[in-house]
């Protein structure tokens, strides 16, 4: 088998040890999506995505992570992990493993996509590269567009140097006055690239695009940006800063103040990463280096641009199909018909989605229907992430204008969309909708939709339950499964989630779900637990569980128990993974392997044997501590066979990968998985799959005018409806 390097051996750590640490497993997970870029199978456009998303992973784990180990060191925190690292020998393995990995991005970078890619009619060009022609249209583009928005910065004893802006690229500029006696001094300046038009400038010519850096058209223009000066060098550079908000939740008046000033902050906060040109010469350096706190460690010279999160526009670049995957559109079921007819349709049955297969769009339409329906007395939705245009905000907003009971939970602390999650929850308030801020303490992240209708039979409530976030966008990227389902005890479940989210109510007896942090790890290690006990030759027990992430070391240990016991134990795990597998006497029953391909995975599936009743459940948590005990998530069973059905498929699909899917070894390393079997691409397959469902359901389907009669039928054949009290109606 073909091995890959990764950093997941921990250094010193020798494979007696039983965890991994969390950080370079973390950093073991980009290693594989650095593959995908490297990957000659993959077409160059897809490519190019797999390094931008390399560049924006890590800027964020220097933002959260590499921060909170700065954060600790300086406390003095220097115990050791349960992998055996100290702090400081955690950051000194980082900054090894990210150089190596930083010196194999910008290799992929020169080496195979620029080049690949001059061949297939897209140049990345300089300034130099530049003819007649193309300087007079990058100029007036200058001029015209460009010349407003900068701002060059001098910085001098009556200038400092500003606030850099986290992750955002500038030119540093060494330069001197132009005297007519020679030139009078070393002076420095500074000058922010605009990402608002664009990374590149585009030059097109028939079946060619030519692209210029930004930078450089800047870098062009310096001598007029600077006038009566002399440069005499310029180099970009770029500043990363700690990100992660301290919060004391228990001071402020209200969260979302706390919350709003935590941000104001974040411009101040440390830096923590200083990327430069590796060829940045030593004098710009030290002018630049004096007015950041920063150490040795933290300097990174990168032999090439500095910020490849510019690749991610090329994968949307008109004319070059052909560079690109092949376009998988997201399947409409037919099962799930548009305006009130979904609600028929979901009362019948549970219906499952796997996202991005199968469209996202028939949440948005249950939103936008239940907004203008007469019928629908009240909507309650969590929100977690949301896209920058959402169309289930504006249906929400809607829904309280027509004079819906709308209650909605924004988690303000989703890391990285605070600001965003500000602003919807002030618009939604603005429209007369209750919302939520969240929990003190807690991570609201579970992911629910409550729609509450009056009909000829009743109050029925109509529930949406899932595994990822109700974003239009990621939801076209990312791998998640949503249930829909009218079934009263799921609905009972999910108005006693709403009721413990937004007020001080004691959980329930749950009928079928289970929530953290109160019951879910409790729940979680009783199942584990129970395979071992019902494990035997004639019923072999087995767990298989798709997540993202096992870092929670009771879970952990109560896996490797099981193992011992002879229970087989399967993993897909597309990050983290603390776990070691295959460790004799610990773990030679665990398997772990992870997909990373074109979709981003992101669904959590847990099946357990059961003695012989198999159990399977979607759930928002992985199995992490944070999700165990420091947010509010859900594990929700699946019972309608045809959607378990279709849930295992899934899970099995992965298993089975043996194009797109690695194996974690016990040393730490993950290797290529293959098996022998014709390739199987799970990604691939689980499309045609859906595609398949969908013609099936069209060609079963039944037409709109027979639905709209079985309606009929039913409310002419359900009792007249009683007047309910409130707390049923709620």
């Amino acid at each position: 088998m073909a091995q890959h390097p990764s950093p997941g051996d921990n250094g010193s750590v020798g494979t007696e040890q039983m965890y991994f640490d969390r950080e370079l497993s973390w950093l073991a997970f980009n290693q594989r999506v650095l593959a995908e870029a490297e990957n000659g199978q993959v077409p160059l456009l897809e490519r190019c995505k797999f390094l931008a998303i390399v560049t924006g992973n890590l800027d964020e784990f220097f933002m959260i992570r590499v921060a909170g180990l700065k954060k600790q060191l300086d406390a003095g925190l220097e115990s050791p992990s349960v992998a055996g690292f100290t702090t400081k020998q955690l950051l000194q393995r980082i900054s090894q493993l990210v150089r190596e990995m930083t010196d194999r991005q910008f290799k992929c970078y020169s080496e195979q996509l620029v080049p690949g890619l001059a061949v297939q009619g897209v140049e990345i060009v300089g300034a130099a590269d530049l003819d007649e022609q193309e300087r007079a249209k990058s100029h007036h583009f200058y001029e015209e567009v460009l010349y407003p928005i900068l701002t060059p910065m001098a910085v001098d004893p009556s200038h400092p140097l500003p606030t850099l802006t986290n992750n955002a690229l500038y030119l540093a500029v060494r330069m001197a006055v132009e005297h007519s006696r020679g030139l009078r001094g070393a002076r420095l300046g500074v000058i922010q690239v605009p990402q608002v038009v664009g990374r590149y400038f585009e030059l097109r010519e028939p079946g060619r695009v030519r692209l210029l850096p930004m930078e450089q058209l800047v870098e062009m223009h310096l001598a007029e940006l600077f006038a009566g000066h002399r440069i005499l060098s310029v180099h970009p550079f770029r500043l990363t800063r700690d990100t992660d908000l301290d919060l004391d939740e228990e001071a402020g008046e209200d969260l979302l103040s706390v919350m709003e000033q935590g941000l104001a902050n974040l411009p101040q906060q440390a830096a923590v990463r200083l990327n430069v040109a590796a060829d940045m010469d030593d004098e710009l350096l030290a002018m630049l280096w004096e007015h950041l706190d920063l150490s040795e460690d933290d300097l990174y010279r990168v032999q090439g641009p500095l910020d490849l999160k510019a690749l991610w526009s090329l994968r949307d670049l008109a004319g070059f199909d052909s560079l690109r995957d092949p376009p998988a559109p997201p399947i409409r079921l037919a099962q799930l018909p548009k305006g009130e007819e979904m609600y028929e349709a979901i009362a019948q049955a549970d219906i499952v989605l796997h996202h991005p297969y199968d469209s996202f769009e028939p949440v948005i339409d249950l939103v936008r229907t239940a907004a203008e329906d007469p019928a629908v007395l009240a909507i309650k939705q969590t929100l977690y992430r949301t896209s920058g245009q959402s169309p289930v905000i504006d249906a929400l907003k809607r829904a309280a204008i027509n004079g819906k009971h709308v209650t909605v939970l924004v988690e303000l602390r989703a890391r990285l969309d605070e600001e965003r999650n500000i602003r919807w929850a002030r618009q939604l308030e603005q429209v007369g909708a209750d919302v939520i801020y969240g929990l003190v303490g807690l991570k609201t992240h579970c992911k629910a939709l409550l729609i509450v209708r009056q009909e000829e039979k009743g109050v029925q409530r109509y529930v949406h339950l899932s595994t990822g976030n109700y974003n239009d966008a990621t939801a076209r990227l990312y791998t998640d499964i949503g249930i829909f389902t009218a079934r009263k005890a799921l609905a009972e479940d999910v108005s006693g989630l709403f009721n413990v989210i937004t007020g001080y109510s004691v959980p329930p007896r749950w009928n079928l779900i289970e929530i953290a942090p109160t019951g879910l790890r409790r729940r979680m290690l009783h199942m584990i637990r129970r395979e071992i006990e019902l494990h035997s030759p004639a019923t072999p027990g087995f767990i298989r569980a798709k997540v993202n992430a096992v870092t929670d070391a009771e879970i952990i240990d109560a896996l490797y128990e099981a193992s011992r016991a002879g229970v087989k134990i399967e993993l897909l795990v597309r990050g983290i993974c603390c776990l070691r597998p295959l460790v004799e006497g610990l773990s030679e029953n665990i398997t772990v392997r992870s997909v990373v391909g074109r979709y981003l995975e992101h669904s959590r599936i847990y099946h357990f044997h059961a003695g012989g009743r198999e159990q399977v459940y979607i759930s928002s948590a992985d199995w992490m501590e944070r999700n165990l005990d420091r947010r509010i998530e859900s594990l929700v069973p699946v019972i309608d066979p045809q959607v378990r059905q279709r849930v295992l498929e899934i899970l099995e699909a992965g298993l089975a990968d043996n194009v797109k899917s690695w194996s974690l070894l016990s040393d730490g390393r993950y290797e290529r998985y293959e098996n022998g079997e014709p390739p199987f691409d799970s990604q691939k397959e689980l499309y045609l799959r859906a595609s398949r469902i969908a013609q099936q359901q069209t060609q079963a389907a039944p037409t709109p005018e027979e639905i709209l009669k079985k309606a009929r039928r039913r409310r002419k054949d359900a009792p007249t409806p009683r007047r309910r009290k409130g707390r049923e109606a709620q």
